[in-house]
């Protein structure tokens, strides 16, 4: 025996309501934004993010970095086999966990990130003023990821 019929009145209350849509519709669009700014460096935003997540004064561990992007340990060992291919970063066992990598800018990596960050900037500070509320937006996704609150954002 077939299923009923879902009624084309919830397809329509799906479309208009579902946050998970509207949050894929958004961040899809607005990572399209990002990948056309990051372009003129050789970046698209999820490289750009990457590389900033690297960005510290000591190596970062592959498990912290996958946590903070929230992404699985394979779809983050891709992302940065492409990158170290570029010499963007340096991947090395962790002498304290020999399972564990430990992932490193490299000086051409810190290049990069420098020519990139005032594209970030620029088209960053942009798409907030198209919002009513950034920091309101922000930490309701903080919220929704499971993040403590953070405070606001500090502007340079």
């Amino acid at each position: 025996m077939a299923a009923p019929p879902v009624p084309f009145e919830t397809t329509l209350l799906v479309r208009d309501a579902c946050l998970c849509l509207h949050a894929q519709r958004a961040a899809r669009a607005l990572a399209r934004r990002f990948d056309d700014a990051l372009r003129p460096v050789g970046l698209t935003n999820g490289q750009f993010s990457l590389l900033m997540s690297l960005n510290r004064p000591v190596p970062a561990r592959m498990r912290d970095v996958a946590a903070l992007l929230a992404m699985d340990r394979t779809t983050l060992t891709a992302a940065l086999k492409v990158l170290e291919r570029r010499a963007l970063l340096e991947i090395a066992v962790d002498p304290e966990d020999r399972r564990g990598r430990l992932l490193t800018l490299t000086d051409a990596g810190q290049r990069m990130l420098a020519d990139a960050v005032p594209i970030w900037r620029r088209h960053h500070g942009r798409f907030e003023r198209e919002l009513r509320d950034p920091d309101a937006l922000r930490e309701a996704l903080r919220a929704m990821g499971g993040e403590p609150p953070s405070g606001r954002v500090q502007r340079e």
